[in-house]
Formats: C-alpha cells, structure tokens, sequence
C-alpha cells in the first residue's frame, strides 16, 4: 500500500521546525474554554485523535482527565511518550480504525486535523469510529480551519525563514482539497512535502455526520468560543453527540 502525504510529511523534522511556533499558550486556552462548556467530570477519560507531540492530551491530564491519545506519526507518538504516567498513554493508530467501543466521555480532533483522505467514504469512517468509541451519553468535538476565510484570504507563495531554512510554501484549491506545496533546502540537500486537506463546509460536516450517526449540539467560531460566522470566522468548532 503506497504510503500517503501525511505519513511523509507528519513524520519529518521539518515538518515540526515549520510549525513550531504553534504555541502551548493557544492549546491550553482552547482546552480550558473546551472544558468550561462541556464540564467532562473530574477523570472522564479523553481520546486525543491525532495528538501529533501530545500538547493539548499533556495538558488535558494535568487538569485531571484520563488521557489516550493517538497519531498516525511514529515519530511524533515517539516523543510523546515520554510524557506518559498513569493517566496519560499514548499509540500510534489511525482515526479510521476502532480501538476501545463505548469507553471515552469525550473525543477530541484538534487543530484541523482531519480532512486528510482522498475519499468521504474514509473521513466517514473515522467519523464512525469517533462515534463508536465514546459512551451513550460522550460527546465528539472536532476543531476544523473556517474553509470559507481560507479560501477568500489564500496567500498563494510566501516564504518562511525559521531555523535557518528558507520555506519557500505555494497554496492552491484543487478537486476540492486546499493543497500546500513545502519547498526548500537543507544542508544542500533539495526536500520537497504537501499538504492537502479537504475544503469541508459546515453543510458537508452536518452530511457526514449524518452518515456516521453524529449530530451537532453547538458550532464555535473561534478558541474563545465565539459564535460562528461563515464569514469572519477563524475556526469551525463542532460540538455533536451520538443520535
């Protein structure tokens, strides 16, 4: 089986040097205005889907929930286990296999981190097994970048110098997908990585859902939880339970 974009690029070093200014700061105030809404009871336990290094699992179980959390990374899963204790365990696993069924209060999939397949079919499979591995009465919440801002303010070249090396990075839309080409050379060595990540509406989360037995119970626009406009609009927090 031909191995996909992200199982390149999300298991590079470069791909950490990219975005290492994504900062603890913002995980920790979207996880305490995320547990302010929802109220999980103290040690619910918590399924931290593609957790990448672990930031928001790491700080969900200092404030005292039982924490899984899983990535498709080896490498990322590698350095996360160094965080491990008790209540805190980390595995590599992909979203659209079932692990535990009826066992976690609470399912997280942060920082747009879905939207990777090629088809439906697949993103409503890990949907489905989002739904199946929560209790009856567990909740879903999936923290996706608004589409439409995107596409509307696309900065189509730029480059970004960080740790010495130049990322020379090109976005484009095509068949449906935001895709981002990452250029750039490192100790004379040419590297060349993508991104692409499905350009998914409100309108074909609420159909996907639908699919996988999901209903939404709130929609966020931002990590503060502001409303959310279409328009305005940073993020697409949706908040669902199982129907």
């Amino acid at each position: 089986m031909q191995r996909k974009w992200f199982q390149y690029w999300f298991n590079s070093p470069y791909y950490h040097i990219l975005y290492s200014q994504r900062n603890d700061e913002e995980a920790e105030f979207l996880i305490d205005n995320l547990t302010a809404y929802l109220k999980p009871a103290a040690g619910s336990r918590i399924l931290d889907i593609a957790c990448g290094r672990g930031r928001h699992s790491i700080y969900l179980q200092k404030k005292g929930f039982d924490v899984t959390g899983i990535d498709l990374s080896e490498q990322s899963i590698k350095y996360a286990k160094q965080f491990e204790q008790k209540h805190l365990h980390f595995f590599v696993h992909d979203m659209r296999k079932l692990g535990y069924i009826n066992y976690y209060d609470l399912a997280m999939n942060l920082f747009t981190s879905f939207g990777y397949f090629d088809t439906e079919k697949e993103h409503v499979d890990a949907l489905k097994s989002f739904r199946k591995s929560i209790k009856d009465n567990g909740q879903v919440v999936i923290d996706y970048f608004n589409t439409q801002k995107i596409l509307k303010n696309l900065t189509h070249r730029e480059v970004k110098t960080i740790e010495g090396i130049d990322f020379n990075i090109h976005k484009f839309v095509s068949e449906g997908k935001i895709i981002k080409n990452i250029d750039f050379s490192h100790k004379n060595k040419p590297f060349a990585f993508e991104e692409r990540v499905q350009a998914f509406s409100k309108g074909d989360f609420e159909r996907m859902f639908e699919k996988s037995g999901l209903e939404i119970t709130a929609t966020f626009g931002s990590y503060g939880l502001e409303a959310f406009d279409e328009e305005k609009s940073d993020r697409l927090i949706l908040v669902c339970k199982k129907i």
